[in-house]
């Protein structure tokens, strides 16, 4: 059975119209796992004719969440960050990603320390709620999909640095790419 993009859209559309909390997410995140599993969908998004990037392939007029693919040549990690006070599923397609989560940053000292790692797999989708300090390293040739509450380049978030304790915040990076 075919699950596409607009389909899903609807369905984050319904769950999100009756209120968009922990409980909620974590039902987008359902969600977003049957589309990850889509033949159509991954070939039209994050398919292996599809060129090197991120691309928004989706925002929500009323909303406002967005969804993006991400078809990644090289293998990155990213500094530990929110964002803001939006949220944000990933979705795994291809290779893979491992996903920490640090510490609250409410440490007198400004220091973080990473608390869980857990690894996307391609068909698993991870949350990472508001304000919460997650970061990112996925491998080459890594492709997902990233469903967040709001276009983040419009929102401040913030970057840590886990050795020096220092915090700094970030508006507008790309296409509502804070990765």
């Amino acid at each position: 059975m075919s699950y596409a993009l607009d389909e899903f859209c609807d369905d984050v559309r319904a769950i999100l119209a009756r209120g968009d909390d922990r409980d909620a997410r974590e039902l987008v995140r359902q969600k977003l796992e049957l589309l990850l599993v889509d033949d159509e969908f991954c070939a039209a998004y994050v398919g292996p004719e599809q060129d090197p990037g991120v691309a928004q392939i989706y925002e929500d007029p009323k909303l406002h969440f967005c969804v993006l693919a991400y078809n990644m040549a090289d293998p990155r990690t990213s500094p530990p960050h929110d964002h803001g006070e939006s949220w944000a599923v990933y979705g795994q397609t291809a290779g893979c990603t491992d996903m920490t989560i640090w510490s609250a940053a409410d440490r007198p000292d400004g220091n973080i320390e990473a608390e869980r790692t857990f690894r996307l797999e391609p068909g698993q989708a991870g949350l990472f709620d508001v304000r919460e300090i997650h970061s990112i390293q996925y491998t080459a040739g890594s492709k997902f999909v990233r469903v967040t509450g709001v276009d983040l380049s419009t929102e401040t978030r913030r970057v840590y640095d886990p050795e020096t304790g220092a915090v700094r915040e970030v508006e507008q990076v790309g296409t509502g790419n804070a990765r």
